[in-house]
């Protein structure tokens, strides 16, 4: 394996099976999940409905590529479609959210003639080159080489920045500002714009509801298309919206949208949904081997009817708001969390030293304590300083409350660290107890 391979943990851990929101180590311990294989679990583990669909389609064949008919690409395609509010939509379905992000962008270019990006500060968009080539995130964009010529705007992230101070009206006005004046230094035509609705990699940060309805007017007045990457923020994980765009009020749909993790609880499905004008803009030809398999496909349409017939989306914006308010209430007297935030079942906690620079250190060792204590969260961040959780959307609510108290004591535990590192520091620095003649302590 690369030296690049990230694992969580010092001690790495090896998940051997789940059910509904836990899953087992290969010693036997169980675990609260609050991350699902980053956003992917959606539904549960060992979803009976998916597994069904898995095994009976694995007994009839497993793979054809998109060369033949399949009847459960063609009803996921059909539903997402008409899921999607984009009119006139056609699906293309890949293996990943890096693979659809791709094809997004290839369509995006092709149809405007032209290789320049629009994509947002702090934004995660995928591994391959070209999806590197719009990563706002340099954690995770490991070169400055792109097919790309890639612009970035401001307004991803509403609690840091330049813009930070101002009412959110302002913000989203100086935000729009920024955009035309990133367009004044385009050459010619822009293609597109790329935008996660929260940002997930970036720590699940958000701008405030409207920019993306702000930035749509500016973008058709231009011609650029707007590509929402909801391989995160789809399938009702945000609760109030299924999609993540609809939150913004736009006038419309975005042009493309993306989607990939959730809709297969952990089957590869990945793809895109664009308008047929840019859906069909290619003329060569292209297949997708893998991309519509027929399991996955089969996952895919067991697990979109069990979420809509269940109503995880209602579920995920009232066991998600609880979530939050609880979340909110356990750290409020912690100086070492600068921010709850979060939509439905995402949730973000930034960690801070006492002089309010980032702390990495410390939701490494959140995520140390948190394990310790039975419960799986993520983290993320351009600093890798935030906490993130997102439980399957079946999460309940004595589960909800179960995650909170573990993080709350866990956090109580590194906010003692955090403290216990400061009061050292002090004794150490020059003129300090440690250096001074006898002096007492100030």
């Amino acid at each position: 394996m690369p030296e690049w391979l990230a694992l969580y943990y010092r001690e790495p851990l090896e998940l051997t099976h789940g059910e509904g929101r836990h899953v087992w180590d290969s010693g036997g311990r169980r675990y609260l999940d609050f991350f699902g294989g980053i956003l992917t679990t959606m539904t549960a583990h060992a979803l009976p409905e998916v597994t069904k669909a898995v095994a009976e389609q694995a007994g009839r064949i497993l793979h054809t590529s998109t060369l033949y008919l399949d009847r459960h690409m063609v009803e996921l395609a059909e539903r997402i479609a008409s899921l999607s509010g984009i009119p006139d939509a056609r699906v293309f379905f890949t293996t990943s959210g890096t693979e659809a992000n791709d094809a997004a962008l290839l369509l995006a270019t092709t149809h405007r003639r032209s290789n320049q990006v629009l994509a947002m500060r702090n934004s995660y968009h995928g591994r391959s080159f070209s999806s590197i080539g719009v990563t706002g995130n340099t954690s995770w964009s490991p070169t400055s080489l792109s097919p790309l010529q890639t612009l970035y705007v401001h307004g991803g992230v509403r609690g840091r920045g330049p813009y930070a101070a101002l009412s959110d009206a302002e913000f989203i006005a100086a935000c729009v500002a920024d955009l035309e004046d990133v367009l004044g230094q385009a050459h010619g035509n822009v293609a597109a714009l790329i935008a996660e609705p929260v940002q997930g990699v970036g720590g699940f940060t958000s701008p405030p509801d409207g920019l993306y309805a702000a930035f749509r007017d500016v973008l058709a007045r231009h011609g650029i298309l707007w590509i929402s990457d909801e391989v995160q923020t789809g399938w009702g994980r945000t609760g109030d919206h299924f999609w993540g765009w609809q939150a913004h009020g736009a006038s419309g749909p975005p042009d493309l949208l993306t989607f990939a993790k959730g809709i297969g609880n952990g089957m590869s499905i990945g793809g895109v949904v664009a308008r047929a004008e840019v859906m069909n803009c290619l003329s060569a030809n292209s297949i997708s081997t893998f991309g519509g398999s027929p399991v996955t496909m089969a996952a895919g349409l067991a697990n979109l009817t069990y979420l809509l017939e269940h109503d995880l989306q209602g579920n995920a914006r009232r066991v998600g708001g609880l979530l939050l308010e609880r979340l909110r209430a356990v750290t409020a007297g912690l100086p070492a969390v600068r921010e709850v935030r979060g939509r439905g079942l995402m949730a973000g906690i930034e960690l801070v030293r006492p002089d309010g620079s980032p702390a990495p250190d410390a939701a490494s060792l959140a995520l140390e304590l948190t394990r310790e204590r039975g419960l799986l969260i993520g983290k993320g961040g351009r600093e890798a300083n935030v906490l993130r959780i997102a439980p399957p959307m079946s999460l309940t609510v004595a589960e909800a409350e179960e995650g909170a108290a573990i993080l709350a004591e866990a956090l109580g535990e590194v906010q003692r660290a955090l403290n216990d590192s400061a009061d050292d520091q002090k004794t150490t620095e020059p003129g300090g107890p440690a250096g001074a003649e006898g002096g007492d302590r100030p």
